[in-house]
């Protein structure tokens, strides 16, 4: 489970500006080069790279050197985990979970 208070801290860090925010919807269709996610944003080239060590950072993405050119992928598990641990933190629990079991006043045999 995604325990660490700080590693939340840092994904949320990460989550709060939205230029990193679109590189994770970007990701969310496939992997993409260092290059074709800048060309998405009017921004220079070392703003971006520090938008993708922030991402890489707080483990939200994951990155790939092949030669000259770095290929990033999305770590979804870790975004769900992030998530999932903040419902926690505050008590909350997930529409999953709370779809999963019967209400409390069904007896078993209108299960």
């Amino acid at each position: 489970m995604f325990g660490e208070l700080s590693n939340m801290n840092d994904a949320f860090r990460a989550l709060a500006d939205p230029t990193r925010r679109k590189v994770l919807q970007l990701l969310r269709r496939g992997p993409l080069t260092a290059g074709e996610l800048s060309e998405q944003f009017d921004v220079t080239k070392s703003t971006m790279s520090a938008h993708f060590g922030v991402l890489v950072g707080a483990g939200l993405i994951d990155a790939e050197k092949h030669g000259r050119s770095i290929t990033y992928r999305l770590r979804m598990s870790v975004l769900e985990e992030v998530l999932l641990g903040f419902t926690q933190a505050l008590g909350l629990e997930t529409p999953a979970a709370t779809n999963a079991r019967p209400p409390a006043d069904v007896g078993p045999e209108e299960r």
